[in-house]
């Protein structure tokens, strides 16, 4: 009855689970994790006596204090986790019944990761990876709606905690109440108000917002029988909100970008219910995530609304909402109902709302329906015209620029149509770095936005309503991502565009104006997730993405030939699985199965194939960790395939192909990933040859196989090649390409992997980074100008930033691979080739931030020279000279702003260290201004 632990993991009973635990227990159980590192606990089984017998969770020791919540009752709960590295459960009873009691896993979460979100009752969790940047979807059962979003991602709030983006949604039955809602502003009423309520409600509703964003609630009517009927809040802080009887409550402000309110009532008495109204606002200024209840300069009003009861003489005034910087403001009435807008100076962008109304909050306060806006420099960006083309993020595919503003205007040319677009690949910072695209030329007016990105998850297609389309990036000060690319057209108006066809889907229909319908359905052994129709509306938007095709756990194939995947694959298959899939032919043919892709935990995971369709049939293979098996050939019609997953950990999983055929040819074997085949004849005698695409080697079989009789069956010499990127070498040849090993997949963990580059005596070697993705901080590539570790470092490189090319100073390069022992990435893909050294120049140096450049000659022997804007001052002014190794004999200079100095001479600027950006912690700077004497 209770203890104090410490280690990884562990599990904690109630005294005596399964059978009960004993009357007046008082068991308190503290979980002791690293410093900095959090708990998890999922429970595996709950059953306490309702009311009179509970658990309660406490985020620290046990005090209360640090009281998170209590819980009764028979359901079992959600996982929850700490925010601090101790974590205390207490179990109380009472004198008289009991119930089987609970049984609870319990994990020390690194700071790197949000542990396991846990799985809504109606619900299906899809992914197994709970670290920074690990994505995972819901769906519900047949029957059931999800309410909430159903795409959670694992992001870092600080450097010591991670945490999801959005809450775990919960599944209501068709015809229960509640719902998602989304938007900047709404109102969330009690079924039938103003009329009763009805008895035995049961009503869930989550407000959803971006992440950094918050949402105030404020009620306008509250009528509940006391105790019995109640509203409860989740997402604000304390973390869950009890409300009940007939006093408004007051307004409830979130510290997430989500609230959720649950609605119960009992079987008797009925009043009037609740109505309230939220309003989202808008994460301001870098990373700052605080909550600013009402706009404006004064905020005195602000603090007397979020006391209790705290009603206030009503004000009929908005506080003075003042000038942008760079821009300008139209309008100088500030009473309830005026108006006033917004504009930038040229070559500045508007955040924010273009006007703002003075309205009434709460029928006390009055306040600006939103923020002043803010102008920033345009930094990038372009006007684009059709019919048609191509544009990307700056430095896409690699890391783009910190602060950025960029904007995009794409223009039709006929008037008469209409911009679609659609991303090849998007993947921005989640919460803080965001793509807002916009209808029509009026750049920033939130009355023409149709969408706002970030993250990773976009709709397939989205089309303006009128000629034109804007978009703006804004980045923020920290590490970004690879950004986005884009495919834009024109199209004609009243259409949305063809959205495609699932992977492994069929699609009914062809028509994409306003109004039409697709209906989508998957190819035979596939379910589909996701909606299985979408309509073209009048927005021209679809109603929802197109659906997805998965695979099921279990199935029967009669095709002559088709695919197994491993559920959900390949973004790893789960936990606690027992799949079984039968492949059934004609009678007197035999199956072949060739193993594409596999990757299982090792030892715990298991896939056996067996030559038969029952359970006892001979296996014929048993295969488990992430070594690609063999093909392999039944002896019979039927193959019955066996997939266990445990309790824990999971793999990629995996992709097997099959088809038939006789007993007098061979199997197709199939074309390797990463080759080409050449020969389709498989009859007995027949041959067939692989090539591995460059930047490949064979890792398996020999280039050419024979299909021939051995012991009496038909069968090929042996496997067929496969194709991989090898882990280093020794390139001697004019041109190529080097590639991470696992590339197009990702790369293995613990690697050390070494090439070396050799050119002919006298040349020199260029190489071009065509992709590079490794992750941050852990998984590097070194770039030495020499043919060994000892030469000079060129450049060491990881997460997305990397030069366009570099080269030798002599006929040798040496590169090494590292990688730690987990997590990974896509890696890179690099080209080489063999230059002659006398017929380049330096590259362009650059310019610094803030600073300008004198001179435009980059040839051998010729020399460059800087100067900082005002108030910065060059980190070293020696000029940089082109030497004969091709290298400047400096690196570029940086023009920074300087913690103190003396400053001399009539006029001057004096910045603070790191302006515009914001300025570090722990500064203590003295400027002295020296002007001439007998002046002021």
């Amino acid at each position: 009855c209770g203890g104090t632990l410490k280690g990884l993991n562990g599990t904690i009973e109630s005294p005596g689970f399964p059978y009960g635990y004993p009357n007046g227990a008082n068991c308190t159980w503290v979980i002791i994790a690293e410093e900095r590192n959090r708990i998890q606990i999922v429970f595996q089984s709950f059953a306490l006596e309702e009311e009179y017998d509970y658990l309660s969770l406490y985020d620290g020791h046990p005090h209360p204090a640090n009281f998170r919540t209590r819980l009764t009752g028979f359901h079992l709960p959600p996982p929850v986790t700490s925010t601090k590295s101790v974590f205390s459960l207490r179990l109380t009873s009472d004198f008289a019944v009991s119930a089987h009691g609970f049984k609870v896993y319990y994990e020390e979460l690194q700071s790197s990761s949000c542990g396991n979100p846990g799985v809504p009752p109606k619900g299906i969790l899809y992914g197994t990876r709970f670290d920074v940047g690990d994505k995972i979807r819901y769906s519900c059962v047949t029957g059931y709606i999800l309410d909430g979003h159903p795409q959670l991602t694992c992001i870092a709030n600080s450097v010591t905690t991670a945490s999801w983006d959005f809450p775990v949604p919960i599944c209501r039955a068709e015809d229960a109440c509640g719902g998602t809602m989304r938007g900047s502003s709404g109102i969330i009423s009690s079924p039938n108000f103003p009329n009763e309520y009805h008895n035995n409600a049961d009503c869930t509703w989550t407000i959803v917002a971006e992440p950094g964003d918050t949402i105030s609630l404020i009620f306008t009517d509250f009528q509940m029988e006391e105790k019995y009927d109640y509203l409860e809040i989740e997402g604000s802080e304390p973390p869950t909100i009890g409300l009940s009887g007939m006093n408004i409550p007051p307004p409830v402000i979130s510290n997430k970008n989500w609230l959720r309110l649950h609605f119960v009532t009992d079987s008797n008495h009925r009043y009037r219910g609740f109505s309230a109204h939220y309003q989202v606002k808008k994460a301001i200024d870098f990373k700052s995530r605080g909550f600013k209840l009402f706009p404006g300069k004064d905020n005195s009003n602000k603090f007397s609304i979020l006391n209790e009861g705290g009603i206030k003489q009503a004000s009929n005034l908005c506080p003075d909402p003042g000038e942008p910087e760079n821009g300008k403001r139209i309008g100088s009435d500030f009473s309830l109902g005026a108006t006033v807008q917004f504009s930038c100076d040229e070559d500045y962008v508007l955040q924010g709302s273009k006007s703002i109304t003075c309205q009434r909050i709460a029928e006390v306060f009055a306040a600006w329906s939103d923020h002043r806006p803010v102008c920033k420099v345009k930094t990038c960006g372009s006007n684009l015209q059709g019919p048609g083309g191509t544009f990307s993020s700056p430095n896409f595919p690699f890391q783009y620029d910190s602060n950025a503003q960029c904007v995009w205007v794409i223009t039709a040319i006929n008037t008469n149509k209409v911009i679609q677009i659609n991303f090849e690949e998007f993947d921005l910072e989640i919460g803080y770095d965001t793509l807002t695209i916009g209808d029509g030329g009026e750049v920033g007016d939130p009355k023409t936005v149709l969408q706002v990105l970030t993250g990773s998850f976009v709709p397939d297609l989205i089309v303006s309503m009128s000629n034109q389309m804007w978009l703006h990036l804004q980045t923020d000060e920290s590490v970004g991502s690879i950004g986005f690319k884009v495919n834009y057209k024109e199209i004609e108006k009243e259409s949305c565009g063809d959205p495609g066809t699932p992977l492994y889907g069929i699609r009914e229909g062809d028509g994409f104006s306003n109004r039409d319908v697709l209906r989508f359905e998957c190819q035979f052994g596939f379910e589909l997730i996701g909606e299985k129709s979408i309509i073209c509306q009048e927005n021209n938007q679809w109603s929802a993405n197109i659906p997805i095709c998965i695979f099921p756990c279990l199935s029967n194939f009669t095709a002559p030939m088709g695919t197994v995947l491993s559920p959900d694959y390949p973004e790893g298959y789960g936990n606690n699985l027992n799949c079984i899939w039968t492949i059934i032919s004609d009678p007197g043919s035999r199956i072949h199965l060739s193993f594409n892709d596999f990757d299982l935990e090792s030892q715990f995971d298991f896939l056996a194939v067996k030559d038969g369709d029952s359970v006892d049939s001979p296996i014929i293979g048993t295969f488990t960790g992430a070594e690609v098996p063999s093909h392999l050939t039944s002896n019979g019609h039927i193959l019955r395939l066996e997939f266990q997953a445990d309790h824990s950990m999971s793999g990629r999983g995996f992709n097997i192909t099959y088809n038939t055929f006789g007993h007098n040819e061979c199997p197709d074997p199939g074309v390797p990933i990463n080759a080409r085949r050449f020969g389709d004849n498989f009859q007995l005698g027949s041959s067939i040859s692989v090539i591995c695409e460059e930047g490949f080697i064979k890792t398996q079989g020999t280039e050419t196989i024979t299909c021939m009789l051995m012991d009496g069956k038909v069968m090929w010499s042996g496997p067929i090649p496969k194709c991989g990127a090898p882990c280093g070498g020794h390139f001697s040849s004019p041109s190529g390409v080097i590639l991470s090993p696992g590339w197009p997949g990702y790369y293995k963990d613990s690697l050390n992997c070494e090439w070396v580059i050799e050119a002919e005596p006298g040349h020199s070697i260029k190489i071009t980074f065509e992709r590079f993705q490794t992750e941050l901080n852990y998984d590097v590539l070194e770039v030495h100008d020499g043919p060994n570790l000892l030469s000079p470092l060129l450049g060491s490189y990881n997460g997305t930033q990397v030069p366009q090319f570099l080269f030798s100073s002599s006929n040798f390069m040496y590169l090494l691979f590292t990688t730690d022992n987990s997590r990974s990435n896509n890696g890179f893909k690099i080209h080489y080739e063999s230059v002659t050294v006398n017929t380049y120049s330096c590259l362009d140096p650059g310019i610094p931030v803030h600073g300008r450049r004198y001179g435009h000659d980059f040839s051998i022997g010729s020399t460059v020279s800087f100067s900082c804007d005002p108030g910065y001052r060059l980190s070293h002014e020696e000029p940089l000279l082109c030497e004969k190794n091709h290298w400047w004999s400096h690196p570029l200079p940086t023009c920074d702003a300087l913690c103190g100095g003396d400053v001399r001479g009539p006029s001057g600027t004096i910045l603070s260290p790191g302006y515009p950006d914001l300025y570090p912690n722990s500064l203590n700077c003295t400027w002295t201004v020296d002007v001439t004497h007998g002046k002021g």
